[in-house]
């Protein structure tokens, strides 16, 4: 979303070389210059200057905290860009992209504070991209985070016609003291599982091979046990977890676990002490039937399943075993497992 400076002397109005190479700057130039509108509602007072400008600007208000440490993460939205193109449907994946970048700095207790886009593909397409900016607006203001700037690339010969990429960058903040990095838990801690919607943003590479190769499905296709048809099942928004976590007490959170690329078998030891195990009951939850089918149709190792996919959980949380019914009360959350002594990885009980 950078501006792109234009001289003062205007060419002739014949077809300037540049675009005939496949960048059209004045295309650019005109559909960003729409992003203003968009953006506006997620600026809070923090946000100085305007979009378009080299550096994003924002005044950052720590009140109330004593040792404020800032919090990054950048991510994709992986292959889930590929439901996209065939669908012609774009704002839910700029929603996922923020979703996702929060939730990841939630896991340490920080709150975002803004959010930067990238958006690279084989041209500008206008309708895209503001269902993109609509996306990314939308879930900025939805996760109190401000969009504060970005850039757009077209790079003809470099991606696939009608195709494009997204990454984000995010900037939260926590109290140094509140910060989570799971070295209070211990043995007899219980791990909370909050749902997820769907497969969120990681799998898609497996689920395409599946669905699509394989067993020949369409984006239209019904199947057992699932709501939705195919294509919107598998475009749902990627859950945002960082507000119900927030309503948490200060201090009862002692690990988080965003369940992203690697299931709960990778992600959950990456908050364990290396004394602990985290021992998950898989029928403690209902398994979405979107899994099922997957599952079913690759003929998938059960065990490969949780280490690609959340099924059915999002975020695990861990806290103490006597805080465990609150914590569960205040997120909707389930008990899906506890804390033993251990070696520092998951154990699955089928």
């Amino acid at each position: 979303m950078a501006a792109q400076t234009t001289s003062a002397n205007r060419l002739p109005k014949s077809k300037k070389a540049y675009a005939a190479a496949g960048v059209d700057v004045d295309l650019g130039n005109r559909v960003k210059s729409g992003i203003h509108a968009l953006v506006k509602g997620t600026h809070g007072p923090e946000v100085l200057g305007k979009i378009g400008g080299f550096g994003g600007l924002f005044r950052a208000n720590f009140k109330g905290m004593k040792d404020p440490v800032l919090v990054s993460s950048v991510d994709g939205v992986g292959t889930k860009l590929k439901l996209a193109f065939a669908a012609n449907k774009h704002d839910t994946v700029g929603q996922c992209l923020v979703n996702h970048c929060i939730n990841d700095i939630a896991v340490v207790g920080a709150r975002p504070l803004f959010f930067l886009d990238y958006i690279g593909g084989e041209r500008l397409e206008p309708a895209v991209f503001t269902q993109l900016i609509k996306g990314f607006a939308k879930a900025c203001k939805e996760g109190g985070c401000a969009l504060i700037g970005g850039e757009t690339a077209q790079m003809p010969g470099m991606y696939q016609r009608g195709e494009y990429d997204l990454a984000g960058t995010i900037v939260g903040v926590v109290d140094r003291k509140q910060a989570l990095d799971g070295s209070r838990i211990k043995k007899g801690d219980v791990i909370l599982g909050l749902a997820s919607n769907g497969l969120h943003t990681n799998g898609y590479s497996l689920a395409r091979k599946v669905l699509f190769d394989q067993m020949g499905l369409k984006l239209s296709s019904k199947l057992p046990g699932v709501a939705k048809t195919l294509g919107d099942e598998l475009l749902r928004v990627h859950r945002n977890y960082q507000p119900l976590l927030a309503s948490l007490p200060a201090g009862m959170v002692k690990g988080l676990a965003h369940i992203t690329g690697g299931g709960l078998l990778d992600n959950l030891p990456r908050v364990l002490p290396k004394t602990t195990d985290a021992v998950i009951d898989t029928h403690a939850w209902k398994v979405p039937a979107i899994f099922q089918h997957i599952r079913d149709g690759g003929k998938i190792d059960r065990t490969e399943m949780y280490q690609v996919f959340n099924m059915g959980i999002g975020m695990a949380v861990v806290v103490g075993a006597g805080d465990w019914q609150k914590a569960a009360k205040l997120t909707k959350g389930r008990v899906i497992g506890h804390i033993e002594k251990g070696g520092g990885v998951v154990r699955l009980e089928f």
